[in-house]
C-alpha cells in the first residue's frame, strides 16, 4: 500500500523525469518522509521506496525545480544518515503520471545490502516529551522517533523493517501504527516506535522480589543505589553495573566482585552542568558529550570533583558520560512522589568480571548478574547485537578513538575502490573483527580481550552476526602472524583447507600503519609509518613494538627501515606485568649496575632479581623486544612511578601524568634525554636510560626526567624520519600503535614533524590501539589476494603477504 500526500501540484507540470538512487546509511533515519516533504514542498511527483542496499527515486517536474531538489538532497537530508553516493539518471516523463508524491514498500532485492546505522541518543524531541505530563509517552522508558533510539544492536537482518527486529515481538496498537504509516510524523517507520499501550517494560527485581511500573521501578533502584548497593542496568547494548560514585564502600565492593582492583571506571553525569563539577570542560569536548554517539570522553579532573578518589586511583583524568537512553534519563532524575534524592552521578560500568566479554543476553544475565550486582534495572526488549561504550579522548581540539563501538559502529571505513570479500580476526587485545564488502569495511563493535573461553565464543558470535548481516561469503581471511593468538586458531580453523576462505597472515605493524592509511583515504599512497605499542609478532619471531615501516604504492608491502634497539624481555609476560623487572633489563642493557638506590632495583626481592640476572645471562625465558611500550615502562619503573601493573599500560599512563606536570620545570635540566640513530635506522635507547640514572642522582625531579623522556622520544622520530626519507620523495608520515594514545608523546611528535614539514597522520576513526587493527589486516589481506603474493613475511625486506594452507 503506498502513502500520498493530501497536496496536489499544478497539472501542467513539464516532461522532465530522473531516477535517482541514494546509498549509505539511509534507512532508519527518516530519509524517505523528508524526500516525501522535499519533493512536495517543491510541486514534484514520483515516489519514494528502498530495497536492501538504497533509497530510490523517481521524481518528474520543471527543470528548476528538479535542480533544487538534487541540491537540497544532499544538503539537507536527516541528521543521522550518512550519504555515500548519489547517482541521476535522467528518464522519459511518464505521461499521465499520478500528480501525487508516494511512499513506496520496501523491496527486498536478493543480494543488495543496506548501510546500518548505529544507535542514538535520545533526541532533544523526545527528550521533550519524555518529561511533558501532558504528553502520552510522559516518562515512557522507550520513547523513541526516527531520529533516536536503538538501531544498530535491534537488527536481525535487512531491510530494516519492524519484522526484522527485536521489536518485532511487541505489535503496535492503533495510536502507534498511525504514526508510524504517517510521513508527515516523526515517527513515520521509525521501527522501535512505542509508547505505554504497546511497548517494552521496565522491572526492578532483587532477590525473589519483582517491582513492576516504570516509576515504582525506578524509585526502587534509586534506593538501592542510595544505600551503596550495586544495581545492574540493562541498556540499550548490553548491562552495566552502576553505584554511587562518591561512595567508598559501594566502589570498594564492585571491584571486589568484577576483580578490577585499580584501573578506572566510567562515570554517567545527568547533564552538562553536572560534567562541569567533574571535569575542565572545553568546547571541543563539550560538542563531543553531546553528540548523537554519546562516547565516554576522557577529560582533565577538576581538583574538588565529588567522587570517590577509588573511582580512577591516582589518574587526572576521569571518563564521563551523558545519559543516551530514556532509562539513564529517568533513572538520573527524580520520580514523582519518591521521596529519595535522585542521583547527579552515576559509576557506569560493564556487567562483566574483568577479561570477560559484555553481558547483553537476559538468559546470560540470570546466570552471570547475581555474583555482580545486588538488583537488576532490566527489561524486556531483546539486544541482538552487543555493543560496549565508545571512549574517545580530545587531543589538540581532535578526537582521538580509545574504543569504537556504540554510536559508531557499524558505519563503515569507505574504501577507495572495491576489494575481495574478507574477513579479519584482529589482535588478542582490544579485539574487533572487521568485514570487507565492496568498497565498505564494516568494523565489529568492541568484542574485548581473547583471554577466555567466553570472549572467544563472543569473537564467534561477532563475526556470524557481521558476515550474516551483509550477506558476505568472504574468499580471504586474515590473522594476526603471532603463533599464540586466538584469533589466529579460530582462523586457521575456518580457513585454508580446500573449499574454505584462502588464511593470510598479516603482520602485525603493517596493520596498524594501512588501518591509519584506510581511514584517510590514502590506500595505495606512500608513507613512513611510526608504528609503537606494547608487543607485536615480528617476522623474525621476536617481538616488535617500536617500528618505522616505510609503505609505498603497493599497501600490502612494506620494508623495516628502522626500529628500536632490541631489549631482551625476562620472563615474557612476567616482564610486562612486573615494570621494575623491565628496567632490570634496560640497565643490564645499557651496562649500568643494579644498585639498590635505583626504585625498580629495590622493588624486587633478592630472589627475583636473581632470577632476572640469569634470565638475562643465559638468555633462556627471555625473548627479544624492540618495544616502544616496554622502554615506557622500564623508565616508570626507574623514575619510582610503577613497579607493578594492575591493569594493562598503567605504568606508562602514569608516566604520562608525571611528565605533565614537568613541562614548565625543564629550563634548568642539566642532564639531555637523546637517542643516538645508527645507519640502519636502530634507535639506540642505552644514552636514554644513562642520562634518566644520571639525572635522578642530579637530584632532577622525576616530572622533569619524565616530560623529557617524552620530547626524546619525539625528537627521535622527528630525526629518524628524516635520515630514512633523506632519499625518497615520501612526505607523509602516519603515527599509529597503542602508544600514542597518550596525548603528550602525541602532542610533541605532531609538533616536531609538523615544525619539519610533515604531513602528519593520526587517527581519527579507528583507535590507534588493537581495535583498529583488523581494519589494517583486511585490507592488507585483500590486496594481497588481488596480486596472489605467494612469499613469506621473512622471504625479503620488502615484506609479501603469505597465503596459509591447510
Amino acid at each position: 500500500m503506498t502513502t500520498t500526500c493530501d497536496r496536489r501540484v499544478p497539472a501542467d507540470r513539464s516532461d522532465h523525469r530522473l531516477g535517482i538512487t541514494v546509498t549509505g546509511v539511509v534507512q532508519g533515519v527518516g530519509f524517505r518522509p523528508f524526500v516525501h516533504r522535499l519533493a512536495t514542498e517543491l510541486g514534484l511527483s514520483g515516489y519514494v521506496g528502498n530495497d536492501a542496499r538504497s533509497v530510490i527515486i523517481q521524481v518528474q517536474g520543471p527543470a528548476g525545480s528538479l535542480d533544487e531538489f538534487r541540491r537540497r538532497l544532499a544538503a539537507d537530508a536527516p541528521p543521522l544518515s550518512v550519504i555515500v553516493g548519489v547517482d541521476v539518471q535522467p528518464l522519459p516523463p511518464a505521461g499521465g503520471a499520478d500528480p501525487d508524491f508516494t511512499i513506496v514498500p520496501s523491496e527486498n532485492r536478493p543480494g543488495a545490502r543496506t548501510l546500518v546505522s548505529p544507535d542514538v541518543a535520545t533526541c532533544d524531541d523526545c527528550l521533550a516529551e519524555l518529561f511533558d505530563p501532558a504528553d502520552r509517552r510522559y516518562r515512557h522508558p522507550f520513547i523513541t522517533c526516527t531520529n533516536c533510539g536503538p538501531r544498530f544492536t535491534i537488527i536481525r537482518d535487512l531491510p530494516y523493517d519492524r519484522p526484522a527486529t527485536t521489536m518485532a515481538g511487541f505489535p503496535m496498537c492503533p495510536r502507534c501504527a498511525s504514526e508510524y504509516a504517517d510521513p508527515a510524523d516523526r515517527r513515520f517507520h521509525a521501527q522501535p516506535i512505542a509508547c505505554p499501550d504497546c511497548g517494552p517494560v521496565l522491572w526492578f527485581q532483587s532477590g525473589p522480589d519483582r517491582t513492576t511500573g516504570t516509576d515504582a521501578a525506578l524509585a526502587a533502584a534509586q534506593r538501592t543505589l542510595a544505600a551503596g548497593g550495586v544495581v545492574a542496568i540493562k541498556g540499550v547494548g548490553g548491562y552495566h553495573l552502576a553505584c554511587r560514585a562518591d561512595h567508598p564502600g559501594a566502589l570498594a565492593r564492585l571491584r571486589e566482585r568484577k576483580a578490577r582492583d585499580q584501573k578506572p571506571f566510567a562515570l554517567m553525569a545527568r547533564d552538562l552542568p553536572t560534567v562541569g563539577t567533574l571535569v575542565e570542560l572545553d568546547d571541543q569536548e563539550r560538542a563531543v558529550l553531546t553528540s548523537p554517539a554519546r562516547p565516554i570522553v576522557l577529560m582533565h579532573r577538576r581538583v574538588d570533583a565529588p567522587v570517590a578518589a577509588a573511582v580512577a586511583p591516582g589518574s587526572p583524568l576521569l571518563a564521563v558520560m551523558l545519559p543516551y537512553t530514556p532509562v539513564h534519563h529517568l533513572l538520573l532524575g527524580p520520580v514523582p512522589a519518591a521521596s529519595i534524592p535522585a542521583p547527579t552521578v552515576l559509576v557506569m560500568t560493564s556487567a562483566n568480571l574483568s577479561d570477560e566479554p559484555l553481558c547483553f543476553d537476559d538468559e546470560d544475565a540470570a546466570d552471570r548478574l547475581p555474583a555482580l550486582a545486588d538488583a537488576v534495572l532490566a527489561h524486556d526488549r531483546p539486544i541482538h547485537v552487543p555493543c560496549d561504550d565508545s571512549v574517545v579522548r580530545v587531543i589538540d581540539g581532535q578526537v582521538l578513538p580509545i574504543r569504537r563501538s556504540r554510536g559508531y559502529a557499524p558505519l563503515p571505513v569507505r574504501l577507495p575502490r572495491s576489494l575481495p570479500p574478507t574477513f579479519a580476526v584482529g589482535g588478542e587485545l582490544k579485539n574487533t573483527c572487521c568485514l570487507i564488502d565492496d568498497e565498505n569495511a564494516f568494523c565489529s563493535a568492541h568484542i574485548g580481550d581473547m583471554g577466555s573461553l567466553a570472549t572467544t565464543r563472543a569473537f564467534a558470535r561477532a563475526a556470524g552476526q557481521l558476515t550474516a548481516l551483509h550477506q558476505v561469503s568472504p574468499v580471504v581471511v586474515a590473522a594476526d602472524a603471532h603463533p599464540g593468538y586466538r584469533t589466529r586458531t579460530w582462523a586457521e580453523n575456518h580457513a585454508g583447507a580446500p573449499g574454505e576462505p584462502e588464511l593470510r597472515l598479516v603482520q602485525h605493524h603493517h596493520a596498524h600503519v594501512v588501518s591509519l592509511l584506510a581511514e584517510h583515504g590514502r590506500i595505495g599512497q606512500p608513507i613512513l609509518g611510526v608504528a609503537f605499542d606494547g608487543t607485536g609478532y615480528g617476522d623474525d619471531g621476536s617481538v616488535w613494538g617500536g617500528e618505522l615501516l616505510l609503505l609505498g604504492t603497493d599497501s600490502s608491502r612494506y620494508t623495516r627501515v628502522g626500529h628500536l634497539m632490541p631489549v631482551d624481555l625476562p620472563g615474557g609476560d612476567a616482564a610486562v606485568r612486573n615494570p621494575c623487572r623491565m628496567a632490570l633489563a634496560y640497565l643490564a642493557a645499557s651496562d649500568l649496575p643494579w644498585d639498590i638506590d635505583l626504585a625498580p632495583v629495590a622493588a624486587c626481592t633478592p630472589e627475583e632479581r636473581a632470577v632476572v640476572r640469569a634470565q638475562l645471562s643465559t638468555r633462556m625465558g627471555t625473548v627479544a623486544s624492540s618495544s616502544m611500550g616496554r622502554l615506557f615502562d622500564a623508565v616508570a619503573a626507574l623514575l619510582g612511578v610503577r613497579q607493578r601493573i594492575g591493569y594493562e599500560a598503567q605504568a606508562a599512563i602514569e608516566l604520562e601524568v608525571l611528565a605533565e606536570s614537568g613541562r614548565t620545570g625543564c629550563g634548568g635540566v642539566a642532564v639531555p634525554l637523546a637517542f643516538t640513530l645508527d645507519a640502519d635506522g636502530v634507535l639506540d635507547h642505552r644514552p636514554v636510560i644513562q642520562a634518566v640514572v644520571t639525572g635522578l642522582r642530579s637530584r632532577v625531579p622525576p616530572a622533569v626526567l619524565a616530560y623529557q623522556f617524552h620530547r626524546a622520544v619525539a625528537t627521535a622520530v622527528a630525526t629518524a624520519a628524516a635520515q630514512i626519507t633523506a632519499r625518497t620523495s615520501i612526505g607523509a608520515i602516519g603515527l599509529t600503535g597503542g602508544v600514542f594514545q597518550n596525548a603528550l608523546l602525541l602532542r610533541e611528535t605532531r609538533r616536531c614533524l609538523v615544525d619539519d614539514g610533515w604531513d602528519v597522520l593520526t587517527h581519527r576513526v579507528v583507535p590507534p590501539n588493537d581495535g583498529g587493527l583488523a581494519l589494517g589486516q583486511a585490507i592488507v589481506a585483500a590486496l594481497a589476494r588481488e596480486q596472489a603474493a605467494p612469499a613469506a613475511p621473512d622471504a625479503a625486506p620488502d615484506h609479501q603477504i603469505p597465503q596459509v594452507h591447510r
